[in-house]
């Protein structure tokens, strides 16, 4: 038996998201992967992004053991060993600052308490000008939301009432609380995009 898990999704979103991560994330210093579930991500943005130290953290411990088993298995330098975070939680986090935060499809699958930590975790940890970047399917207030987007939301609140797609907006407004501001919206693929937020 083996620890690592699959995602599908991963394999699909993986470029994508990269391409983007291409242009917004620094040429070197350490990138913080908020909710980094099986570490498949993990593996491949630590190999494209060599400058980089790559932390991924979860608060799942079948997550950080999967994420655990990837990281054995590549040996890839600039990986570091997973740590245990859980946004929504209270606790301060595992380290002092990062000079970049990547959080993939979290925001809708977890209640509103993850999405305030996520911000007031960055905005304790990036200095002036470091990006937050988010991805997943949001609601935004001037887009026809896509009818898959619709059904996708309604299910996740059939599974739990405190999840759901987010509004982008309202994301912004918080960022605003924390000093941070939205910086570049990125179109991808099956109507998902990317919000990128930098500190003040």
């Amino acid at each position: 038996m083996t620890a690592k898990q699959h995602a599908p999704a991963t394999q699909r979103n993986r470029d994508p998201i990269a391409a983007v991560l291409a242009q917004e994330l620094p040429d070197s210093g350490t990138v913080l992967e908020i909710a980094a579930g099986t570490g498949e991500h993990a593996i491949a943005f630590a190999q494209r992004f060599a400058g980089l130290e790559w932390i991924a953290t979860d608060p799942s411990p079948d997550a950080l053991a999967s994420i655990a088993a990837y990281r054995d298995e590549s040996a890839l330098p600039n990986l570091r060993a997973p740590l245990m975070l859980d946004a929504a939680s209270p606790d301060r986090w595992p380290i002092e600052n990062a000079d970049a935060i990547v959080c993939i499809n979290m925001v809708h699958i977890a209640p509103r308490e993850a999405t305030l930590g996520l911000f007031r975790g960055a905005a304790q940890l990036l200095g002036r000008g470091q990006p937050l970047i988010l991805y997943g399917p949001f609601i935004e207030r001037d887009i026809v939301t896509a009818p898959s987007n619709l059904e996708f939301d309604s299910s996740l609140k059939l599974r739990n009432a405190a999840w759901g797609l987010r509004d982008a907006e309202a994301l912004d407004i918080l960022g605003v609380q924390h000093k941070m501001a939205r910086s570049a919206r990125h179109a991808l693929p099956a109507n998902n995009i990317m919000l990128v937020y930098r500190k003040d």
